[in-house]
């Protein structure tokens, strides 16, 4: 390491000594050794244009995503990833040529003292040599305001980094002039003067103007201004955190309750109604004591303790801990990726059944990253089709065995019940004597309908004799309602309504037809009501790009064009119209057809609650008997 370093400065010492026997005075001979080394380092040069070009172009992307997922960090993470992927990028290449520069300035050091009589220090020679390091420091400061104006990158950072830059620079240069030598101190002046030639004609030959979309850049970055006004009040809530004393008492109170025998966790407020019936059953048929974790200070569940449910609120920081720590028999949960990321199973109690429930009967497989389940001991299963890929998947990969339960789906037990006391309660006709209604009610996932077609379709459906409901996800809502306003008053003068309000399922149950994307609503819908769903195949969201490693087809993707139609999203605004005629008439797509569909594809209907249970109230019984 050391005679590679040796040869490097021996390498410059020569380059400044023939540059020297060139002019014959050692402030030129720098000025050309200067110069000489920005001609060899230009490929490096080159290369970070086109790495900030690169990163600017990204830009408009990364902040829809951070503006998508805004308060979701790992979200956040998990979709830069992939962009940088896609992209070829890595943030950490940036480093190199900081590195190369660093190498460079030392060797230049060396080279500098062994090579040129310019080697006095101006804080031991005084006099006018003090000039060099206020000349370095200005040469600094133009160099950072002309990097602050064009560069591609650095023009894009905030005030606060552009000037914080500038200061650091000017200041490291004036302090470091005073105490390297001379000759250094004009290298340093001469490399920032042709730094900044350098970069107004690296400019005019890769200019970025050709490369990225500064219009796209400009709304998203609105886009991503509204996202964090809207999440400031939350934030500034969250620094007080007025709930911290609710914490730390129910934290306290967790672990003196005694014997645990079923925990349940909850990762917000209406994350209940995947437990309701297996809960209710648990405490109707016996006397143990459901201990229920919330995230959410606010959840509806405060408001059902008794004597058998006990509900704790846990915050996510300190939740960690408590699952590290945790004593039960039984711990139930709808949060894959257990042990992949911050929750972790118990160190304390080696034993533990950890359950795993699922929110729909979508595919494990393709929703969730390769091995979201793999830490689990038991697994609730929907249907077949998710049983299979489980079962697949551990027989491919070597898993360990896990004990799948012959489950259901509570949600569309719940759905199903409710929407059947609906048409009792309001007598809703179920015939053709009323006017049909179309729900439109896209996912949450980048490129969803909203973003992609839904005025190419709305511009045909308003000339059909059809009553349009349009409800978007409430995550949506939640950032882009100025996008959902605008919409409304476009198409105000037509009978179409678009829903911001989501206290009531009234909306699903009424209407007629889904019109949906990849979300998880359509087999709910479509089980619940027995009525068919339109997709538009929009780009799929696929957590795990490793899911036709398995041969058995996910559900998302085989039952697409038998409880529906899927129409291409190139095709959605010509085929819309005729797609929805198809589908309201065709004895293909009738309640029969679709109650033989569920009673294939879904466990248990109507039973999920006391299956679940019964399998829980079961093994609590074989570990007392031990």
């Amino acid at each position: 390491m050391g005679a590679a370093v040796d040869a490097i400065v021996n390498g410059l010492v020569w380059l400044i000594n023939a540059c020297y026997a060139v002019c014959h005075n050692y402030w030129i001979a720098i000025f050309i050794f200067t110069f000489l080394t920005k001609v060899i380092l230009l490929p490096l040069s080159i290369w970070v244009q086109k790495n900030s070009i690169k990163t600017v172009r990204m830009q408009p992307e990364m902040n829809h995503i951070k503006a998508a997922y805004m308060g979701n960090q790992e979200m956040i993470s998990e979709e830069q990833y992939k962009l940088f992927k896609r992209e070829k990028y890595s943030p950490f290449v940036d480093l190199i040529p900081l590195f190369v520069q660093l190498a460079l300035l030392m060797g230049v050091v060396e080279a500098v003292k062994r090579g040129t009589t310019l080697n006095a220090v101006p804080i031991q020679t005084m006099g006018l040599t003090l000039l060099v390091p206020v000349i370095a420091a200005v040469s600094a400061f133009l160099m950072c305001y002309v990097q602050n104006k064009i560069n591609v990158l650095q023009a894009e950072q905030g005030a606060l980094n552009q000037y914080g830059t500038m200061i650091f620079s000017v200041g490291l240069s004036l302090y470091l002039g005073f105490f390297v030598s001379i000759g250094v101190g004009i290298y340093w002046s001469y490399s920032n003067l042709l730094s900044i030639l350098q970069l107004v004609l690296l400019n005019i030959w890769i200019n970025p103007k050709n490369y990225i979309d500064y219009d796209a850049l400009e709304k998203s970055k609105e886009e991503l201004k509204q996202a964090k006004q809207f999440m400031a009040p939350k934030k500034k809530a969250d620094r007080k955190n007025p709930y911290r004393k609710k914490e730390k008492a129910d934290y306290k109170r967790f672990f003196s309750s005694g014997r645990k025998r079923v925990v349940f966790y909850s990762e917000k407020n209406g994350f209940y109604k995947y437990y309701k019936n297996i809960i209710e059953e648990i405490i109707r048929r016996t006397n143990i004591v459901v201990h229920y974790i919330t995230s959410d200070p606010l959840d509806e569940v405060f408001s059902l303790e008794s004597e058998q449910f006990k509900p704790y609120y846990i915050g996510e920081n300190r939740l960690i801990v408590l699952m590290m720590k945790l004593e039960t028999d039984i711990c139930v949960m709808t949060t894959p990726d257990l042990e992949n990321f911050q929750l972790k199973r118990s160190y304390v109690k080696k034993d533990i059944e950890y359950i795993y429930v699922p929110h729909d009967v979508n595919s494990a497989n393709l929703s969730f990253h390769k091995d979201a389940l793999d830490h689990f001991d038991t697994i609730y299963t929907s249907g077949p089709k998710n049983r299979a890929e489980i079962a697949e998947r551990e027989q491919k990969y070597g898993l360990p065995l896990k004990t799948l339960v012959e489950w259901g789906s509570s949600v569309i037990d719940d759905m199903t019940a409710s929407y059947n006391k609906m048409l009792v309660e309001e007598n809703m006709q179920t015939d053709d004597s009323h006017k049909k209604t179309i729900l439109i009610a896209p996912s949450w996932q980048k490129d969803n309908i909203l973003d992609s077609c839904i005025e190419r379709m709305l511009d045909k459906l308003v000339k059909t004799d059809y009553h349009i409901i349009v409800r978007p996800h409430p995550q949506y809502v939640r950032h882009f309602e100025s996008k959902i306003d605008a919409l409304a008053a476009k198409y105000s003068t037509y009978d179409v309504v678009f829903q911001k309000d989501f206290s009531s399922n009234k909306t699903v149950y009424m209407a007629d037809l889904l019109v949906t994307d990849w979300s998880s609503i359509a087999f709910e819908y479509a089980f619940s009501t027995l009525k068919p769903v339109l997709f538009i195949d929009t780009p799929m969201k696929i957590l795990n790009p490793d899911y036709q490693e398995l041969k058995t087809v996910p559900i998302d993707i085989e039952l697409r064009n038998v409880i529906g139609i899927s129409i291409n999203l190139e095709d959605a605004g010509d085929r819309i119209a005729p797609a929805v005629d198809k589908l309201l008439g065709d004895a293909e797509f009738s309640s029969d057809s679709l109650q033989k569909l569920k009673e294939q594809y879904i466990y248990n209907i109507g039973t999920s609650g006391k299956v679940g249970a019964k399998y829980i109230i079961d093994r609590l019984v074989k570990r007392s008997e031990k």
